[in-house]
């Protein structure tokens, strides 16, 4: 049967309606505390960054939706958690310095790290993405129709935060650097015990 524009909107819903689940709420946090160390007036900084994470992710989500990687889901699952701990860890580790180096090599090494943790996050997407596909005879237009719903749910998450932010600096008078600490400290809360419980997890043997 032709892919038709009702299948890619079936696609692009749940890829929307996925990486919004509070259920799965992991990616969820990671794009958060990937977002908010940025002010608006730095959206440009913000837009590479999203762009390199998206470009990891986009990469591993074909990959491993058409079989061409296979990585242990219970390894995944632990790695994701652990990506949020070290996003959340490096925007605290920067907002208490005296200076933020935005030099251009420090900016680089952020989009090559948001890279590679976009590989990690593109692997947990295509986990849920394979047991949507059924009987597919083409996984082509399945799989763009999904990532773009994922990118549609990615920017309203990034306005999402950058918008709370400029709420509470500018409307409730929180100080920036207050603001970026308190988001990353309960991203880490969020986190670490998921990576403890994940890891312990998968290093159990069968049952």
């Amino acid at each position: 049967m032709p892919f038709g524009s009702s299948e890619a909107g079936l696609y692009l819903r749940l890829g929307l309606s996925h990486i919004a689940d509070l259920r799965g709420y992991d990616h969820l946090v990671f794009v958060a505390a990937l977002t908010v160390a940025y002010p608006a007036s730095a959206w440009r900084r913000l837009l590479v960054l999203v762009t390199a994470f998206t470009v990891g992710h986009s990469v591993t989500l074909a990959l491993a939706t058409t079989g061409a990687l296979r990585v242990p889901t219970v390894w995944i699952e632990a790695a994701i958690p652990a990506t949020i701990a070290a996003t959340a860890g490096l925007t605290l580790w920067r907002s208490r310095a005296a200076s933020v180096d935005e030099a251009g090599s420090a900016m680089t090494g952020r989009y090559l790290l948001a890279a590679g943790f976009g590989l990690v996050h593109g692997l947990g997407f295509s986990n849920y993405l394979r047991s949507l596909l059924g009987g597919e005879e083409s996984l082509l237009w399945p799989l763009l129709a999904f990532n773009a719903g994922l990118e549609v749910g990615q920017v309203m998450i990034v306005a999402a935060v950058m918008g709370l932010g400029a709420l509470a600096v500018r409307g409730g008078g929180v100080p920036e650097r207050r603001w970026v600490q308190g988001v990353s400290m309960a991203a880490l809360l969020v986190a670490v015990p998921m990576v403890v419980q994940r890891t312990l997890a998968a290093m159990a043997p069968p049952a």
